[in-house]
């Protein structure tokens, strides 16, 4: 399928170098047909093999264009790092679909990626008022946490990571997440990170992601030792020698 930071992978096939956020398609896993293919399924097989250009020239050819076929075009051209094509035809989506939240959210990752993270919002918003998915959630967080908003970027990810317990531990998603951040931005991304497992008391992930914001320098241990939300961490020997060890930036 080739789909869905601070978030972001292609549900409908496979993602290259991923664009800066999560693209979503709803582009059907498919069985092998005994009847021919038709050329969108033509083209989905070439998104899976990462043949962009090749995908945008057949999906073209498909006289019966759709809100979906306009969306997968969008998202080859994403893959291609084409934004201002790739927004062109997200758009049409829209305007066949209006309420199509996968073009909605699609279009804010490109204002993402443009570091317009105030329309990006907008454009995530929109999409939340019609598919309640962690994966905008997420990218919403994203937004959120580039503009320093720590605040609503967490409660972003906290519904992200209620409607999907592993949404930050999808390899592709996860890469994407830390895009263009740097070592501090990483640091406190993996802070509050731990702080939300946690919180749902998945102590081993929690451990894990204390670990990571220590090992990128986190510079305020005194949250790890006073937040309420590690109370269960504190006692354990991993969490003591954690906190003893010397701060190293990688």
């Amino acid at each position: 399928m080739v789909s869905r930071l601070i978030a972001v992978v292609l549900s409908a096939g496979a993602c290259c170098s991923a664009p800066a956020q999560a693209l979503v398609d709803q582009t059907r896993q498919q069985t092998p047909p005994t009847r021919p293919l038709t050329l969108e399924e033509r083209g989905d097989i070439l998104m899976a093999r990462k043949m962009y250009r090749e995908a945008i020239d057949t999906f073209q050819s498909d006289k019966n264009k759709n809100a979906v076929l306009y969306n997968k075009i969008g998202i080859a051209y994403h893959q291609l790092q084409q934004l201002d094509n790739a927004k062109k035809f997200y758009e049409q989506a829209v305007k066949l679909k209006r309420d199509y939240a996968e073009a909605l959210n699609n279009i804010g990752t490109v204002y993402y990626a443009k570091k317009s993270y105030r329309r990006a919002i907008g454009y995530y918003r929109r999409a939340l008022r019609i598919s309640d998915s962690a994966s905008i959630y997420s990218n919403l967080g994203t937004a959120y946490f580039a503009r320093k908003q720590y605040i609503e970027a967490t409660k972003a990810y906290q519904e992200a990571l209620d409607r999907d317990p592993d949404v930050f531990e999808h390899r592709s998603n996860y890469g994407t997440l830390l895009q263009d951040r740097n070592v501090e931005e990483r640091a406190r991304f993996h802070y509050e990170l731990a702080k939300m497992y946690a919180q749902k008391g998945r102590n081993e992930l929690a451990l894990q992601y204390v670990r990571k914001c220590l090992e990128e320098g986190f510079k305020d241990k005194k949250k790890l030792a006073e937040d309420p939300e590690f109370q269960s961490l504190r006692e354990t020997d991993e969490f003591k020698q954690l906190m003893a060890t010397e701060q190293r930036v990688l």
